[in-house]
């Protein structure tokens, strides 16, 4: 049923692992333009555990992966059922959940988001509305980037819309179509190098402004052959694994030097995808890194615009929350100009408790 006002909870786990992203938005329809307001947000952080846990489950077998599934969906529920009832949230259309990507193979037709199981919605007693990208890929999509159907609704003030998380993916119009891909690795590459320096992640890019840029691995990174791909294009932590881990380790630099080479080499890709003086909307973790920003304006002289803590840490989020209504109303929350699909579509599943 359609309606003018939706509340509905947006839920993430990006592939950086900081932790579950959850807030409780209201959207407002009024003459084919959203708008939304953010009334509670909280990321819960992963575990040791957890974070162990869905680093490794690309290797796990079949059997293990379903046992994963099921134990994920459980800690959903739980983490979910107690912000509802923190927050005291009595009125709820849904909850939009993404899940946790696992394997993401467009090219081999497949992509695999963990706790997106029926038994959810029957443990939250609540709507749900999740698994956004399955359906894509089954159309030919890559499955991924889905947010950018949130910039262009919600953000359409931008030149870009920018997000920084465990990768950088960038969106834009282009000839009335909406341009969006992944641009390269960000943060599931500095925080695995700031690990090893006894940080979680490399705080403002300080551990990078320290550490020397070494010429010959900045060189083997940016000729690696995806940034010559043309959109649609997506990259997973197999990626990482198979091209980027390997060239890193082979090096034998220090951590410093890596994470330094790493944030020239990522500044000097994400400055390629921007037109001169363009403005530039700066959200995920990445928003933070300061030194990283700086050296992409250093190549490419653009605008940009760090939005309110709240957007930078939940923008993903509250877009997920804005697919799982336009799902709820039957409309296209999934575009081919993005992804690549045979066609625009309404995707996700919806569970009854």
């Amino acid at each position: 049923m359609k309606k003018s006002t939706y509340q509905v909870i947006g839920v993430m786990s990006g592939t950086s692992l900081d932790g579950i992203d959850i807030v409780f938005i209201e959207f407002q329809h009024d003459d084919a333009r959203w708008t939304f307001d953010m009334l509670n947000a909280q990321t819960i952080p992963y575990s040791k555990y957890w974070r162990k846990e869905l680093r490794e489950a690309m290797g796990y077998s079949e059997q293990k992966l379903e046992r994963l599934n099921f134990k994920y969906t459980d800690k959903l529920a739980e983490e979910i059922g107690g912000f509802i009832r923190r927050n005291g949230i009595q009125t709820l259309d849904a909850v939009c959940s993404h899940g946790h990507t696992i394997m993401h193979r467009p090219e081999k037709g497949w992509t695999y988001q963990i706790g997106n199981l029926p038994r959810l919605a029957k443990d939250l007693e609540r709507t749900l509305v999740c698994d956004f990208r399955v359906q894509d890929v089954a159309l030919g999509g890559q499955g991924a980037p889905l947010v950018p159907i949130g910039d262009r609704l919600l953000f359409s003030e931008y030149d870009y819309c920018l997000n920084l998380g465990g990768f950088a993916n960038v969106s834009y119009e282009e000839n009335d179509q909406r341009i969006a891909y992944d641009i390269a690795p960000i943060n599931i590459v500095l925080n695995r190098y700031a690990q090893k320096l006894g940080k979680e992640f490399d705080d403002a890019g300080n551990f990078a402004r320290a550490g020397n840029v070494n010429e010959v691995l900045l060189q083997a990174l940016n000729s690696l052959s995806f940034y010559k791909e043309k959109p649609p294009k997506s990259l997973g932590l197999e990626w990482v694994v198979e091209h980027v881990f390997p060239l890193l380790e082979a090096s034998t630099l220090s951590p410093q030097d890596i994470l330094a080479t790493c944030t020239e080499h990522m500044a000097m890709q994400l400055a390629t995808q921007f037109s001169e003086s363009a403005n530039v909307l700066i959200t995920g973790g990445g928003a933070y890194n300061t030194y990283l920003i700086e050296r992409m304006k250093h190549h490419k002289a653009v605008e940009v615009v760090v939005p309110p803590p709240a957007i930078i840490d939940f923008k993903e989020a509250l877009v997920f929350g804005l697919l799982g209504v336009l799902r709820l109303r039957g409309e296209v929350n999934c575009l081919a100009s993005v992804t690549g699909a045979q066609k625009d579509h309404s995707s996700g599943e919806i569970y009854y408790p």
